[in-house]
């Protein structure tokens, strides 16, 4: 048999799924998606209508917990929820308890994980990882090797580009201090974050603000101003007509 599909699983008219695919325990698959090759989702994942899933791409995978983890917690997840018109890509992991919007991109190799939401029309770039208990909202865009550190959130139409880092714990692991202290980073509406920049815990990029590529975000970044350099300090004024009310 060159597919396992559960009997419990539930799959709408239309969609087609292709060669060793595993298809849990009640799982529900909307209509006319298309699953690749080699594709496994967990049970009682649920797709919505129209999305389409590349090879070898997991959805619904439950966490693993290694004994140190300070971040990992044992529970009982909820299952994976992926909207309409989605796009996931090759070689993507997405957790149980993420749930993902409409129409959103996911690339290839990109991680979704645990307590994750992903607002409609979201790209969510090659290789992206976003860790646990992360908040993205709409119409935003991860490019390519973006990292998200657990709790932060990004709220609607944000922009990261490739290779930004950041990070959650002051303490890099070697004080019991660090685990009432973990804080991820915000970037409120409109912020954007240029090449390679790092934003250090706790860190909020202001509305309509931008970080210069290769900064270093040591302290709050102001509403629509630029910040540069290391560490990152106000250069000047966001420019009128790169305002989002301004689009």
């Amino acid at each position: 048999m060159e597919n396992f599909i559960d009997k419990s699983a539930q799959i709408k008219g239309g969609t087609k799924v292709g060669r060793y695919a595993i298809i849990n325990k009640d799982v529900k698959i909307g209509k006319g998606c298309i699953i690749g090759n080699n594709v496994t989702i967990y049970p009682e994942t649920q797709i919505g209508n129209f999305v389409r899933i590349d090879d070898n791409t997991v959805i619904g995978k439950s966490p693993m917990k290694a004994a140190t983890s300070a971040t990992t917690e044992e529970q009982q997840l909820p299952p994976a929820k992926i909207g309409d018109n989605c796009l996931i890509g090759t070689s993507a992991v997405i957790y149980a308890g993420a749930t993902l919007g409409k129409k959103i991109l996911v690339a290839d190799l990109s991680t979704i994980r645990e307590n994750v939401t992903v607002g409609d029309f979201t790209i969510v770039g090659r290789g992206v990882a976003i860790e646990n208990f992360c908040k993205v909202g709409a119409y935003c865009k991860l490019e390519t090797n973006v990292y998200i550190t657990a709790y932060s959130e990004l709220e609607d139409n944000c922009f990261i580009a490739p290779c930004v880092a950041t990070s959650n714990d002051n303490y890099m692991a070697r004080s019991k201090k660090r685990f009432k202290h973990f804080k991820g980073v915000t970037v409120k509406k409109g912020g954007r974050i240029g090449l390679n920049a790092t934003i250090l815990p706790g860190k909020v990029i202001g509305e309509d603000s931008q970080v210069a590529a290769g900064a270093v975000v040591t302290k709050d970044a102001p509403s629509k101003k630029i910040v540069l350099g290391v560490p990152a300090k106000v250069w000047r004024d966001v420019p009128e007509d790169q305002l989002l009310e301004n689009q």
